[in-house]
C-alpha cells in the first residue's frame, strides 16, 4: 500500500487540488498546507482553498519574492504573518515565533510558505515533533518529501531538538 495514502485518507480528497500548481505544494493535514513562493494569482486560489491565514518564512529579497504580499493577501480576505528566516543562518527565536503563530492559529486553516519549501518544511517538521509530539521517525517522511536537508539545516534540527524538545 503507498504510505502516503495509509497515512492520510483525505488525500484523496485533494488529487485534482488546484494548489499543485503552486512549487513544491505539500499539504500536511486538512489544516496545514505548504508550498514554495506562491504567485499573486495564486493567492486568490489560496484563499479560495479557504486558507485563513498566511504564513511566509522567506525574506521579502528572497527569489520571486511579491512586493507587498502583506497587502496582496490582506486584499484577499487573509491574515498574514511575515517571520523572515535567514537561509544560511536558521535561528532558534524564529522557530519559536512559528511555534507560537502556528499554536494561536491551530483551528485555522493555513498557508506556509518560503520560496521553495525547504525552510517550511524543516520548521512543519519541528513543529509537529516538538509542539504536537508526533513521532519524529513518522514526521521525516514529509520533511524528505520536500528535500534532505544540507549541513546548515541538518545543524539546525539537531539545536531545536536539543533545546527544545519537552522532556517528561
Amino acid at each position: 500500500m503507498d504510505r502516503n495514502q495509509s497515512a492520510r485518507p483525505w488525500l484523496q480528497m485533494i488529487l485534482n487540488d488546484p494548489l499543485e500548481q503552486l512549487t513544491n505544494y505539500y499539504p500536511i493535514s486538512p489544516l496545514i498546507l505548504t508550498a514554495g513562493q506562491p504567485t499573486v494569482e495564486q493567492l486568490a486560489l489560496i484563499r479560495q482553498a479557504g486558507c485563513q491565514v498566511v504564513i511566509n518564512l522567506a525574506l521579502p529579497t528572497s527569489t520571486n519574492a511579491l512586493a507587498d504580499e502583506a497587502a496582496l493577501v490582506a486584499a484577499q480576505g487573509m491574515e498574514y504573518v511575515a517571520i523572515p528566516v535567514v537561509w544560511e543562518q536558521p535561528a532558534l527565536n524564529d522557530l519559536a515565533r512559528f511555534f507560537a503563530v502556528m499554536e494561536a492559529n491551530q483551528a485555522r486553516k493555513v498557508f506556509v510558505h518560503c520560496v521553495v519549501n525547504y525552510r517550511v518544511s524543516t520548521f512543519i517538521y519541528l513543529y509537529r515533533v516538538l509542539q504536537l509530539g508526533m513521532d519524529p521517525d513518522e514526521a521525516i517522511w514529509d520533511l524528505r518529501s520536500i528535500w534532505e536537508p544540507d549541513e546548515t539545516w541538518a545543524s539546525f534540527i539537531d539545536a531545536a531538538m536539543q533545546a527544545l524538545s519537552r522532556t517528561d
